[in-house]
């Protein structure tokens, strides 16, 4: 029989193995497990058909500003380039699982001398001295009969997914924090202003008392209340900016700069608009947040183990041949007679291994079983952020509107106060009350407003961010 004949018929023996390997594959096929999705979200409508998660992040954020810096984040970002790394990662060893699909062909080459060797085609023992040269190609495919490389590619191919929704979700988030930064540094630049405004406030004070006091009209006790009020105030100043500082090093991190001042060119903290939040629909949740969809690629993943570890118990098929050259000479490497090869077919299979195999399968069972816990978990946990979000942002704007009506009513007050003082019909104490009360109104209200903007991050964030990313 030629060479060209055995291997042919071999050949042909791995063709009709792999049609039939393609046929089945042990193991459970996949499939996404129930989820008890409500109709609407606690706090949102259940005709609401649109949602800032439909909307790329340039159209929810509208402070140029702002969005320069989330443009500076996603390019320069260290967790975000770590994240790409290692979907680069995961995507070649998918490509690495992949290659279990095709022959492996290696080649090898051998010059050797030696004596009483039997590795010369000697008989040995014979005290003699020999040569031998040798060089092939040499071929082994596995043949899929079971699926197992199959179950492998798909394992594969899914963790690659997972990796890439993780990294999405990393670029949802440093969106989401960038904005929230942000907000909260245009929110301290605002604190600042209100408390040089109350130190000022408590100097035109003192300086009231003063003058009274030099006129014979005041007492020293309403010159003493009103410098302390003064340091007071002044007091706040300095942490306020402390603050801000602290602020512009996290922003300037989170941006991939080395700390310092951060660029607010943009509206300021009372300009920043609150565009309309439609919610959309729970069940779309499964479909757009990374963090759900990253879980589900890994259920996929070890649902997909399953069945390799089912085919490690099952006899493994494969094909081996080899083409080369063999001679003890040198001068005869390139004749007929030196050409050497071989074609085999092997079939190997377990009988006892003390359990191993079968512990392997029901471990595999088990990293399903959590998968599918983290699957549900995952999704309940989506729920509740999504609800959390737009019941804090139904209460935070009827609070808002109640602080800024008290903040109004304060301001009414001292200058009230003040009129009322100039014209003796009140005492300073009534001014100093007004003042201290206007304070921690209008800082409550500038909380109250910043919790207001960063719910909207927080909500995108909740969402599944934008699909154009």
């Amino acid at each position: 029989m030629s060479s060209g004949t055995s291997l042919g018929k071999i050949g042909r023996v791995g063709v009709v193995l792999l049609a039939l390997a393609g046929a089945c594959a042990v193991g459970p096929n996949y499939q996404r497990p129930p989820v008890d999705a409500p109709r609407a979200f606690r706090g949102g409508s259940a005709k609401s058909t649109g949602s800032i998660a439909e909307l790329p992040w340039w159209k929810v954020f509208r402070d140029e500003n702002l969005r320069e810096l989330i443009r500076i984040a996603l390019a320069n970002n260290y967790d975000l380039r770590i994240a790409v790394s290692r979907v680069e990662q995961a995507r070649e060893f998918a490509a690495q699982a992949r290659a279990g699909f095709f022959p492996q062909l290696n080649y090898g080459a051998v010059a050797a001398r030696g004596r009483n060797v039997t590795a010369l085609n000697l008989p040995a023992p014979t005290g003699q001295v020999g040569s031998i040269f040798a060089a092939d190609f040499n071929v082994s495919w596995e043949i899929d009969l079971w699926g197992r490389i199959r179950r492998l590619t798909e394992s594969a191919q899914a963790q690659f997914l997972a990796t890439e929704e993780a990294r999405r979700g990393v670029t949802i988030s440093l969106i989401a924090e960038v904005a929230q930064d942000y907000l909260q540094l245009l929110a301290l630049e605002r604190e600042l202003q209100i408390a040089e405004e109350t130190r000022d406030a408590f100097a035109g004070s003192l300086q009231i008392f003063n003058e009274r006091l030099e006129g014979g009209v005041a007492s020293k006790l309403e010159t003493a209340s009103a410098s302390a009020l003064l340091d007071s105030a002044a007091a706040t100043i300095p942490n306020i900016e402390r603050q801000i500082l602290l602020q512009e090093n996290l922003l300037s991190v989170l941006l991939g700069r080395n700390p310092g001042p951060v660029s607010r060119n943009g509206p300021g903290f009372d300009e920043q608009l609150l565009p309309e939040i439609p919610p959309g629909l729970p069940s779309a949740l499964l479909e757009r947040r990374p963090d759900i969809r990253q879980a589900e690629q890994q259920l996929r993943s070890a649902n997909a183990q399953i069945g390799v570890a089912e085919a490690d118990c099952l006899p493994q098929f494969s094909l081996t041949g080899l083409l080369g050259q063999v001679s003890a000479q040198l001068a005869n490497f390139f004749t007929a007679g030196a050409t050497a090869w071989s074609a085999a077919a092997s079939l190997t299979g377990p009988i006892f291994h003390g359990g191993q195999l079968r512990a392997r399968y029901r471990q595999a069972k088990a990293a399903r079983d959590e998968a599918v816990l983290q699957y549900q978990a995952a999704v309940l946990r989506a729920l509740q952020e999504v609800a959390d979000g737009l019941l804090s942002r139904q209460k935070l704007a009827e609070e808002r509107v109640q602080q800024a009506q008290a903040v109004q009513a304060y301001q009414e007050a001292v200058k009230i106060s003040l009129e009322r003082y100039r014209h003796g019909n009140a005492s300073y104490y009534e001014i100093l009350q007004a003042q201290q009360q206007l304070y921690p109104a209008q800082i409550a209200l500038v909380q109250t407003q910043l919790n207001e903007l960063l719910v909207l991050a927080q909500l995108y964030r909740a969402l599944g961010g934008g699909w154009s990313q």
